[in-house]
């Protein structure tokens, strides 16, 4: 499976598989060192993760998201946090409980210096994640309560997806409220292209 770098952005990258689900991982660099998420796998990460600087930890930010992230944190010699709901040690990040149900536990990463924020499968850019009037939106399953508390106040220019190009610029804060406030109102529409 080939790797598409596919979303660099000013505090870091993001890779996707080339498959139909676009499974999509991200190397973020905050703190002097770089944070990876959900990540996928193959020839060549390495030397992209190495140019960004010295890897801190691995993040499976969805219970169901395991990738290669164990692997890939054992190979780099980090810690692999899986869902974590408590604060991470040193972490340049806050994580914001998204769900945490006996079969969904997922939270989301905010990295407030970057102002940055990462998803696992809560909000997506792909097509069954969206409307067709929308540049990302709520998981279809969650459309219907989606995580507006758990994300109020939040300002990013960064809006990363586990499934996805991230959503970059000034106007992702604004698009990330009406994802959010929209996404009941949307299903029927969402629905449709899926």
């Amino acid at each position: 499976m080939a790797l598409l770098f596919d979303d660099d952005f000013e505090h870091g990258i993001g890779w996707s598989s080339d498959d139909r689900l676009r499974r999509t991982s991200h190397a973020i660099v905050a703190g002097g060192r770089v944070w990876l998420t959900d990540v996928v796998d193959d020839e060549g990460l390495d030397e992209r993760i190495a140019a960004l600087g010295e890897p801190a930890a691995v993040l499976q930010l969805i219970d169901r998201h395991n990738r290669d992230c164990a692997d890939v944190a054992a190979r780099l010699g980090v810690p692999l946090h899986v869902t974590p709901f408590e604060p991470v040690e040193g972490a340049p990040f806050v994580t914001f409980p998204i769900v945490r149900q006996r079969f969904w536990r997922e939270v989301a990463l905010w990295f407030a210096d970057q102002q940055t924020l990462v998803f696992g499968d809560a909000l997506g850019s792909l097509g069954y994640f969206k409307a067709p009037d929308e540049p990302f939106g709520v998981h279809p399953v969650l459309r219907l309560f989606p995580p507006r508390p758990a994300l109020a106040g939040l300002e990013p220019e960064h809006v990363l997806f586990g499934h996805g190009r991230g959503y970059h610029g000034p106007d992702a804060a604004g698009a990330l409220r009406t994802a959010l406030a929209t996404a009941r109102r949307r299903l029927p529409r969402a629905l449709l292209p899926g």
